[in-house]
């Protein structure tokens, strides 16, 4: 069997292109541009550049992009101001607090701080309640899980009464999408450092989410045959065969999961792409019900 590959970047590229369209028609309708904040403090390599990515996405489609900056050594109080002038700012629609944190920085606390209207990256410890409740609908939802949801969607995936396995239980993406996938009816099953027999449970998986961080940790023949494979790994492993030295790999052993799988997302071009298209999304929905709410208390 030859898995269908699934393209992030085409579907991002589509979705942007309806989202541009949309930051043109409320630029017509209000005169002034959906604005998406960044709080961004520290020193990961990995964070700074995707900050720089989603400010160069806001670019290309017309979202103004306003980022604080902060060093390793920031406090409380240095994020918490950031936060707040954000909140206050009637420029931005959408703020996005940058993880991880320093270790001195109290992530709850950042996250708690963000304006609900503006909490476009989902992680307001009552949008993430809400998403784990029965009956409850966040305003929004972290954008890598919904990245993983609208890549099933696109190869018309079986949600409903499906057995999914999610390899991994951060707080980012593995948590998040496994409430994602069992609000949309699946069985769900969580995998971690400490689940015995790590491979006879992904055999029984009709959708794997593999979100662990070791690449090429799942093999071909772990595979339940026909299973949509969605791999959120990014990792960077030594090629001397390449020109930079280097490659990116996913947790998931491509090549060999593509003889078994009968879809599976690739890497990199996968779930990446997704990740800033479903920020910019939420933003444009957020300065809509901003600005709209503004409209009718006039």
């Amino acid at each position: 069997m030859t898995a269908t590959v699934i393209d992030g970047n085409a579907v991002a590229e589509r979705m942007r292109a309806d989202i541009a369209a949309d930051v043109e028609r409320f630029v017509q309708k209000y005169g002034y541009a959906p604005g998406l904040g960044a709080v961004l403090a520290g020193d990961d390599p990995a964070s700074a550049q995707y900050v720089r990515m989603k400010r160069r996405a806001c670019e290309r489609i017309g979202i103004e992009s306003f980022t604080r900056e902060m060093t390793a050594d920031s406090t409380q109080a240095d994020v918490d101001n950031a936060i707040n002038a954000l909140n206050r700012d009637p420029r931005v629609h959408g703020i996005l607090v940058q993880l991880p944190l320093p270790p001195q920085i109290d992530e709850e606390r950042a996250l708690t701080l963000v304006s609900l209207e503006k909490d476009v990256d989902g992680f307001h410890p009552i949008n993430i309640g809400k998403l784990s409740m029965k009956g409850r609908e966040p305003t929004f939802t972290p954008a890598t899980p919904t990245g993983c949801m609208v890549l099933l969607q696109e190869v018309n995936a079986q949600i409903e009464g499906a057995h999914a396995v999610v390899l991994g239980r951060s707080n980012i993406v593995g948590l998040p999408v496994a409430m994602m996938l069992q609000k949309a009816n699946a069985t769900v099953t969580i995998c971690h450092s400490r689940t015995r027999n790590i491979p006879e449970v992904i055999r029984q998986a009709d959708i794997l989410i593999a979100a662990i961080g070791k690449p090429n940790y799942v093999q071909g023949d772990w595979l339940k045959p026909g299973a949509v494979v969605i791999d959120v790994g990014t990792n960077r492993i030594d090629d001397p065969a390449s020109e930079r030295g280097y490659r990116w790999v996913g947790d998931v052993d491509f090549d060999s999961a593509a003889e078994v799988a009968g879809a599976i997302s690739k890497v990199p071009g996968g779930v990446g792409p997704m990740t800033i298209t479903m920020l910019l999304q939420n933003t444009v929905r957020a300065a809509w019900t901003i600005a709209e709410s503004l409209e009718s208390s006039r």
